[in-house]
């Protein structure tokens, strides 16, 4: 994956299909140039034997093939910066994992598009109480679902696709000011 927008939207549909009802997406960027990620959910865990196997490729919950790369080639990405991957899970407790990166290094992906890749969770799950936030130096980005729902009544499916463009321009534009700002340091 060439985009960090992508590994964490693996790891966010991998929290939907353990049947999370809420899930938390944290980016930290601190004025050094590290960039931490976490995403946090709520969904059914592992156990400890298949956590102590999580990033081996050849560990999957899959039935239709017998790989999994994402967790792997997202420990790849972080490590390949000077970063690490940590995972924290428990049975009927939920699962965290965290990702460090050094966004100075030759090695670190891009971004991405970190709000199409939260619309598109919001729209494939508009059930999902997710949170959204991306803090740096000079600003931050934030969304939450619960909000949402809260202003469009339950009425209005966050599905919708009026709703879709919605949030992925106004998360566009706040990326776009965060990006600025960090830029400007």
């Amino acid at each position: 994956m060439k985009e960090l927008s992508l590994h964490i939207l693996d790891v966010a549909q991998n929290s939907v299909s353990a049947g999370a009802s809420r899930l938390d997406i944290t980016l930290r960027e601190d004025a050094r140039g590290w960039l931490t990620v976490t995403i946090a959910d709520n969904g059914r865990g592992m156990s400890p034997d298949f956590l102590a196997r999580v990033t081996d490729p050849f560990t999957t919950t899959r039935t239709t093939r017998k790989v999994g790369m994402g967790l792997a080639l997202y420990l790849l990405a972080a490590e390949q910066t000077g970063g690490r991957l940590s995972i924290d899970s428990a049975q009927g407790q939920g699962t965290t994992v965290t990702a460090t990166f050094d966004r100075n290094h030759l090695d670190c992906p891009p971004l991405g598009d970190l709000a199409g890749t939260v619309a598109l969770l919001i729209q494939g799950s508009p059930e999902l109480e997710l949170h959204y936030c991306h803090t740096a130096p000079g600003g931050e980005a934030e969304l939450s679902t619960v909000e949402l729902k809260e202003v469009l009544g339950d009425d209005i499916s966050l599905a919708e696709p009026e709703i879709f463009a919605w949030i992925q321009n106004y998360l566009s534009e706040q990326e776009a000011q965060l990006e600025g700002a960090v830029q400007e340091r």
